[in-house]
This record gives C-alpha cells, structure tokens and sequence, in this order.
C-alpha cells in the first residue's frame, strides 16, 4: 500500500504555541516553508480554509512555483465558487505546474459562524447534500469528453464542458472530510481520500471500517489520510518535557489573549458547537491526557474544540511506530504539521520521514510474503 506524506503551508509563522508575527501573507516564508517540505521528502502539503484566510488556489500557485515535485491539496469549502469554475481552475493550474501536483480537499464546513462570514445560513445538513452534488458537477467537468447537463437540488447546468482537463492520467484527487450525519454516505459516495483527525486507534479502526464498508456498498474503494502533531526528542524524556513546554506556551498565549492560528485571522462573535470531528477530540481529552501509550490530547483539551490537535510523542522511531499503527489500520496517508512549523518540518526530514516510508515498507514486503 503507497504511503503517502503530507504537510500543511501557511503564509505566515504561528501555532498554538506560537503567536502570529509579521505580515499575514509574506511570500519569503511561503516559498522557504514550501521548499523545506519537498527538501524534507514530503510528497504534499495541505493549505487550509477560512473565510478569513488568504485565497487557497493563490497560495498553492507559489508553492508549486517554488518547488519541483512537491504536490498540493487545496482545501475548497464548497457553495462559494460554482464547480465548473473550480474544476477549471484546479485543471489550469494543473497544467501550468508540471501536471499531477494539484488535489482538492472539500471541507463542507463545521462552523456556522464561519459560513455566514462568507454569506452562507445553509443548515449542515444541506451542506452535505450540496457538496455531494459538488463533487458530482466537478467530476464531470474534470472528465466529461462532450457537454453535459446537471439537475440536482443544488446545482443546475446545461451544456456544462471544460476545455481543460487534468494534465496527467491520475486526474485531480478529490479529498473529504467529515463525521456528521450524511458526511459518511457523501464521502463514501464520492470522495477518493477520506481525511481523519489522530483519534486513538480503536476509533480509528471503527470509522475505517464504517466508511470501507458504504463505499464497497457503492461499488467503490477509498483511501485513508490521518492528520496529527508529531513532538519528537532525541529521548522520550527530552520529547515529553518539549510537549510540556509546548502546552505552557500554548497556555500563556491564550492568558495574553494572543492567537497564532494561521486560519483565523477574527474573533468569533460567539462561542458555538464546531465539528463531529473535532468534538470527538475532546471526548477522548477528557477521558485521558495520553491514550495508546504516546497519543497525547493535552493541547486537545486546553484549546478546546479546534481542530487536528492531537500529538504522538517520543522519539522519530517510537512516533514512527505509532503512526504505523493506524497504517496496519488500513490508513495511508498522514498529515503531519509541528507546533514550531518551518522547525519541525526540517527535523522530520532527517528522521521520521524516512522511518515511516521504511516501516511501511517492510510492512507491505511481511504482508506480500504471508500471501505468497
């Protein structure tokens, strides 16, 4: 099974541990944070959405054009922009960067507030219904060799045919995420990697297993992708002391009233429910700091519901092997971001990186032995 490394770029320094400094998008760190993945063996980055941050498609173009092999994963909140013209732009761009390095990333959206900055008071499960229809619209638009027409409850197009197609074979993979009612049957449906936060490995497993089984109903197979915070030492010890080191600033910058979320650039009005995802967070939070020996949800449970949070800690060879743990789960791809972005990007270059592709590895070469 390819195993497949991701990152997250943004276009300014911050974490949870790291207030934001400097401008909002500074085209020096964009191209360096770029290049420091593709020099640390990364295969993609992520870049996020808000409807606060800067334009997603905008700052993939200078990452791809900062680098040679590095692919991207766009995330795109579907409702905004019509599918036809995100579908030709994901092709353009396609083509304009050396071809099979673009990937979309649908994020139906699990804050109100956040929707309705951009103009959005759809209730969420209408918004899975439409990127349902989304995703149906742009896939054809992607592959359809003559004008085609589209009536759903949605979206509606006649005659709809995009010029451009993908640049390569392996077309523009489409990526989902989401555990609300309706996310698992849209996404089993539809998407080509489900995205999953670094939950402990029995809740993993179970939602493999939920979401393998509708997409088979469907006819269809789906990839896994798991997103969390590596803290890696030189020892266990010096690893765990960094991860306290890491919740002391992360809850000094939250005394100051500072932020260094990279996605959010405005407070909230008010305080509401987020995502299925992120509140499953912070349930296992509450039921332990630590589970499967090194999955530590201590930032989980100081910033509340907030997003991949969660952090396997010890050295490059025990996170690598936590990590693998939820390969023999049947994930993969991983995400992997740093509380010292740039930093620990480079860091992982020397070790974890090539950890995880040997240990995958070896383990498709025991696998394809038994079966022999």
């Amino acid at each position: 099974m390819p195993i497949e490394i991701l990152g997250m770029i943004a276009t300014t320094p911050g974490s949870e541990s790291q207030a934001l400094t400097g401008p909002i998008v500074d085209p020096g760190f964009v191209r360096d944070f770029s290049r420091a993945h593709e020099e640390a063996g990364f295969d993609r980055v992520l870049i996020g959405y808000s409807a606060s941050s800067p334009d997603g498609f905008a700052v993939a173009a200078a990452a791809l054009h900062a680098t040679e092999r590095l692919k991207v994963l766009i995330a795109h909140r579907p409702g905004f922009v019509a599918p036809t013209v995100v579908a030709r732009k994901l092709a353009t761009l396609d083509h304009l960067t050396g071809g099979g390095r673009v990937a979309i990333h649908h994020i139906t959206g699990g804050s109100e507030a956040d929707q309705r900055r951009d103009g959005d008071w759809s209730e969420k499960a209408d918004r899975y219904r439409r990127t349902g229809e989304f995703i149906d619209v742009l896939r054809s638009s992607l592959t359809s060799e003559s004008p085609f027409d589209y009536e759903g409850e949605f979206y509606h197009v006649e005659g709809a045919y995009s010029a451009v197609k993908p640049a390569t074979d392996a077309g523009i993979p489409i990526f989902f995420g989401g555990l609300s009612d309706g996310a698992v049957d849209v996404g089993a449906a539809h998407a080509d990697v489900y995205m999953l936060f670094g939950e402990p490995l029995a809740a993993v497993g179970e939602h493999v297993r939920t979401i393998r089984a509708a997409a088979a109903a469907r006819g269809r197979s789906i990839e896994f992708s798991l997103s969390t915070r590596p803290i890696i030492g030189a020892t266990e010890e010096e690893a765990w002391a960094k991860a306290r080191r890491i919740y002391d600033e992360t809850k000094t910058l939250q005394e100051r009233k500072l932020t260094g979320n990279t996605l959010a650039f405005a407070a909230p009005r008010r305080q509401e429910r987020t995502s299925v995802s992120a509140n499953l967070l912070q349930e296992h939070a509450q039921l332990s700091d630590v589970h499967d020996e090194r999955l530590w949800l201590g930032i989980t449970k100081l910033t509340g519901p907030s997003g991949n949070s969660t952090a396997p800690v010890g050295t490059p060879e025990q996170v690598a092997e936590a990590l693998l743990k939820y390969y023999d789960l049947g994930v993969s791809k991983f995400l992997i971001r740093g509380f010292d972005p740039l930093g620990d990007v480079v860091d992982w270059g020397q070790e974890l990186v090539p950890l995880l592709r040997e240990g995958a590895r070896r383990r498709d070469e025991e696998a394809a032995r038994r079966v022999a």
